[in-house]
């Protein structure tokens, strides 16, 4: 199967693993782009699909970005690479292999990964997202530190287990919509984006654009209540 068939499989038996997800594909983390991060209560996880068609020559860089990002990670693989796929990931990622749209199976359940970061994950915030969690925990505005100093502050002043949850539900609530709004707003000036709209989502054009307003990224929510809570 290639990358694009393997997705909505992947998403559907999502729906069924998780009590509640929100997917964002194509997000960029330190050099890699995650093909796959599901953001579920308390946690992120990461997803890096090999279709039958890819190689593993990536795979080590990609590993150790998405450590650093992901409290849980998943390889997802074709059929073809069932075999060895074990060998070229640490023993607490898992293993989901998709055979066809109809054959989705958990090959092994990722552990917690004790690589990750909450001063990494915080980067995937958007200022004003870290400007709610300062309010919400009676802390100052911080007005003029950077968003790697205000997350240090909240990491240091507020129970990191507290932290994860309104962390992942500020990402819960996050409303794209918003660039609908400003993509309108410039077209009406006559400026160029250098984004368009798919069937899915915001995508970037492939001419280059020197300031781009829109960040890159797909994002939906898939909600269920056929499974209980992970974390």
């Amino acid at each position: 199967m290639l990358d694009t068939e393997m997705r909505e499989p992947l998403f559907d038996f999502l729906e069924g693993h998780f009590s509640k997800i929100r997917i964002i594909e194509e997000k960029v983390i330190n050099r890699s782009r995650a093909d796959v991060l599901g953001v579920i209560d308390g946690a992120i996880t990461g997803f890096e699909i090999k279709s039958d068609s890819d190689t593993y020559d990536r795979l080590e860089t990609q590993v150790k970005d998405y450590d650093k990002y992901c409290d849980y990670c998943y390889l997802v693989i074709g059929k073809s690479h069932l075999k060895h796929a074990s060998e070229h990931i640490p023993y607490y990622w898992g293993i989901i292999c998709v055979s066809d749209k109809d054959d989705v199976v958990m090959s092994r359940e990722a552990g917690l990964n004790p690589k990750v970061k909450l001063t990494n994950q915080f980067q995937l915030l958007w200022r004003t997202e870290l400007a709610h969690l300062l309010s919400i925990n009676h802390l100052p505005k911080c007005s003029g530190k950077n968003k790697k100093e205000i997350s240090k502050l909240l990491i240091e002043k507020v129970d990191n287990d507290l932290l994860r949850e309104q962390f992942t539900e500020c990402l819960f609530e996050r409303d794209y919509t918003v660039f609908d709004e400003k993509n309108s707003a410039l077209k009406e000036k006559g400026v160029e984006t250098g984004f368009r709209k798919t069937k899915t989502g915001i995508k970037a054009k492939r001419k280059r654009v020197r300031k781009p307003p829109i960040p890159v990224g797909v994002t939906h929510v898939i909600t269920s209540s056929r499974r209980r809570k992970k974390r």
